[in-house]
């Protein structure tokens, strides 16, 4: 019997350390996440910082993956996210300010075409829930709520998705992408890199 699986989108962010070879690694642990299959990777975006701007500037990217859709989506994208959680802890990543600098942060930004707002358990919260209470009882909003409004995100997601109409949306990934291009201007994300298959990283000579 076959499983049943669906799309999922996932962003990465990273601006501690080798934040290129930080996402490339978290690449590969998706792929090799149980019952997942890599189905596509965005080239490598350099971007401003959001919120506090006093830091480096981020590398970000988006992930195809095509993973178990559960019995029924909010339990898949919750199991989901507690395996991103993981792979944040397994990055060493630690507890800062919001906005602040990340050694790895991984977003469900899209599950197939379920709309889903779910309380999430314990082992899918931020490592920062414990010392903050307003993230202590947080919801899984998918499609993530913010994506429409994030340069950083439309920009890599529109690079594996770039007609899709996330549930919800009246506009394709594109169209956003534009419309917040317009807003940022042009230099707000840089493509920097071309994701590498066979090598498992992003050439910078190809972007």
């Amino acid at each position: 019997m076959s499983v049943r699986t669906v799309r999922a989108y996932i962003g990465l962010g990273a601006n501690v350390g080798d934040a290129e070879g930080t996402l490339a690694w978290a690449v590969a642990g998706l792929a090799a996440l149980p019952g997942a299959r890599l189905r596509g990777v965005s080239r490598l975006y350099a971007t401003d910082p959001v919120g506090v701007v006093d830091q480096a500037e981020f590398r970000n990217a988006v992930v195809a993956l095509d993973v178990r859709a559960g019995p029924d989506p909010a339990i898949g994208a919750l199991a989901l996210l507690s395996q991103l959680k993981e792979l944040e802890r397994r990055s060493g990543r630690q507890i800062r300010e919001r906005w602040g600098p990340r050694e790895l942060d991984l977003d469900l930004l899209i599950f197939g075409r379920a709309e889903i707002t779910v309380e999430r358990p314990a082992e899918a919260r931020s490592s920062d829930a414990t010392d903050d209470p307003a993230k202590a009882g947080k919801l899984l909003v998918v499609p993530h709520p913010e994506v429409q409004h994030r340069l950083f995100v439309l920009a890599p997601l529109s690079d594996v998705a770039r007609w899709l109409v996330p549930p919800g949306w009246h506009e394709t990934v594109t169209t956003a992408r534009v419309r917040q291009e317009a807003v940022g201007g042009p230099g707000a994300v840089r493509a920097v890199g071309v994701w590498d298959a066979g090598a498992s990283r992003w050439d910078a000579s190809s972007s």
